[in-house]
């Protein structure tokens, strides 16, 4: 029987190379609390700019982002970040 990969060496490996290089969220471009919990919502997740669900590659670190928890989970499984719509008043 298989575990989940995410638990596999491999996978840790990503997550530690990432965590390393102290990046940005690449979602809202602030800066992540590396030293916070990891329940935090402003901690650091590692993020899948093509979601696994989409064909995204789990191990693939051209795929891997640093990302903020909430950023991550409001992304849901879009291949974009969500951005905020801006409307012009202009006529």
């Amino acid at each position: 029987m298989a575990g989940n990969p995410r638990n596999g060496r491999p996978y840790r490996r990503l997550v530690d190379w990432l965590r390393a290089q102290r990046l940005p969220c690449w979602i809202c471009g602030h800066n992540i609390g590396y030293e916070l919990d990891a329940r935090h919502p402003l901690s650091f997740t590692l993020d899948h700019q093509v979601p696994l669900s989409r064909g995204g590659d789990l191990l693939d670190p051209a795929n891997a982002r640093a990302a903020h928890r909430r950023c991550n989970s409001a992304r849901g499984n879009r291949t974009a970040p969500k951005r905020p719509e801006r409307t012009s008043r202009r006529w």
